[in-house]
């Protein structure tokens, strides 16, 4: 299937589009998983860029605590987690860049008339200095979501779930755009559609997941128009 088959195939009429932040809107992976493995080099576990985005990709802070004190065979430092998010705070404040295309395309599906939400695993303290940092803190007030407002982050359902009740709109008339595979998989659970932002690879482990990969952010627009019959 493709994005376009997604779209113009869909069971209901679309009515919210929900986007993730990291990787999607923001580009800030590369600046995160930066500190994940400068921080946990520090702590004995030798760690690159690259090794930190293959291991955590789309998890909350939270959820890493447990997978890094198994590695290590110990309790991390009291005051560790909390000291690497006032760390990313501070750094994503500073050094957070836009995806090519994404403000685009939020102001786009604005323009279509259609709302649209952002449901991040990342913290709200986070996604205040991505933004800011963009100059769109704007754009997106009153529409973010963060796993701390709800019972469970990604795989879980709950904050898509929750982007849409906000919208008083069921999930069969929404879209989820993802680039991680508990962002798809959290899609999935909510039983929403899935577009899986892919643009260094061909979407193969989102597909697998239940997301339709698409490459390129300045497509989106297009793809959400094409939903309901309307010309982007």
């Amino acid at each position: 299937m493709t994005p376009l088959d997604l779209m113009t195939g869909r069971r209901a009429p679309l009515r919210l589009v929900i986007f993730d932040c990291d990787g999607v809107i923001v580009d800030s992976e590369p600046v995160a998983n930066r500190l994940v493995a400068e921080a946990l080099t520090r702590l004995g576990w030798s760690m690159t860029p690259a090794d930190a985005d293959r291991h955590f990709l789309g998890m909350t802070l939270t959820d890493m605590v447990p997978v890094i004190e198994a590695r290590l065979g110990q309790r991390l430092p009291d005051g560790w987690k909390q000291g690497l998010m006032s760390t990313m705070v501070d750094t994503l404040g500073r050094e957070a860049t836009a995806i090519a295309g994404a403000v685009e395309a939020l102001r786009a599906v604005s323009a279509l008339g259609l709302p649209w939400r952002v449901a991040s695993n990342s913290s709200h303290e986070e996604m205040r200095a991505k933004f800011a940092c963009l100059g769109i803190s704007d754009l997106v007030a009153g529409r973010v979501h963060s796993h701390r407002d709800v019972g469970r982050g990604k795989p879980e359902p709950d904050l898509f779930l929750a982007a849409a009740a906000a919208e008083g709109i069921p999930p069969a008339a929404c879209v989820v755009i993802e680039d991680s595979l508990p962002g798809a998989r959290a899609a999935a659970a909510a039983a929403m559609d899935c577009l899986g932002y892919a643009p260094h690879s061909d979407g193969s482990h989102l597909r697998a997941a239940g997301a339709v990969p698409f490459r390129s952010m300045f497509d989106l627009p297009g793809l959400i128009a094409a939903a309901n019959g309307v010309a982007a």
